[in-house]
């Protein structure tokens, strides 16, 4: 059975996100580091990562995650840009470091005006730079796989294993494949034998020993429409057979599974990460 999360927000603090999460029937959780929408954050202070820690302990909560903030982008052809996100992404491993957080997801970034080979290369050689200026820090980078709308990169499994390819530390990346980035990228798995053909897909071109969790997000958008619209399980275009597939899939038994579904509730007043959570049990 595979682990189940949620992200959730760190605005009453990091542990309160746990305890959120925790309250909820889930067995982990993703949060951000801070504000996503800022480049700088206020230091983490060592009370609040030790209490976040003891939340962690108190629930039985393990596997963490944390999400980078979505201003960095490390294919960026913009010289200040790219290196504005190189220091930003090196202080976003610092913070999961001072967490305790084991690993990182990240997006791989947009190649702009450049060409998709270069860009896939400045994402490796950022990864490279950020790595070799933090020897002691042991959290593992998370290559999400992406919608590839427009100039984005990550659409295709074949491009994040061009990054891991170019890159000198390739032991410190893993993927992170989200269930509706992939559908509108125009990977279909909505049958048995789709389903397989993709993860053979993927095992071809990046390898399943690197895939380390899932974002599971139904889709609000058509299949190979390349639109990134979060829904809820079984809501949305994907549909609930795709996901009784992959939760019932043994290879990834042990695998965390986060939901980034919308946090609006339903008309009732019912918490929808409560009900997605109840959906995907079901399936079980």
């Amino acid at each position: 059975m595979p682990y189940f999360g949620v992200h959730q927000s760190i605005a009453a603090g990091f542990d309160a996100a746990v305890y959120d999460a925790a309250n909820m029937g889930y067995d982990c959780v993703q949060i951000f580091s801070g504000n996503s929408n800022r480049w700088a954050n206020k230091p983490i202070a060592a009370p609040e990562a030790q209490k976040f820690k003891d939340a962690l302990e108190k629930t039985g909560q393990f596997t963490p995650l944390i999400h980078d903030t979505y201003l960095i982008n490390l294919a960026s052809p913009d010289p200040e840009l790219l290196e504005k996100s190189i220091a930003r992404f090196a202080d976003e491993l610092k913070r999961a470091q001072i967490l305790g957080v084991p690993q990182l997801v990240m997006h791989p970034g947009a190649a702009k005006d450049d060409s998709r080979e270069v860009a896939l290369d400045r994402v490796a050689k950022s990864f490279d730079q950020i790595f070799a200026s933090l020897p002691d820090n042991t959290t593992k980078v998370l290559i999400e796989t992406t919608a590839g709308q427009g100039s984005y990169l990550g659409g295709t499994f074949e491009e994040i294993a061009a990054i891991i390819a170019a890159s000198d530390h390739k032991d410190r990346l893993g993927v992170c494949l989200d269930t509706c980035h992939v559908f509108v990228a125009g990977y279909d798995f909505r049958t048995k034998d789709l389903y397989d053909a993709m993860f053979d897909n993927f095992d071809r071109a990046i390898g399943l020993d690197r895939l380390d969790a899932f974002h599971l997000n139904d889709a609000m958008k058509a299949f190979g429409s390349h639109v990134d619209r979060h829904e809820h399980i079984g809501k949305g275009e994907i549909g609930l057979d795709a996901f009784a597939l992959l939760v019932n899939d043994p290879r990834f038994a042990d695998k965390p599974m986060y939901l980034e579904t919308p946090k609006k509730e339903t008309e009732d007043g019912e918490s929808w990460d409560v009900l997605n959570l109840k959906a995907l049990k079901a399936l079980l």
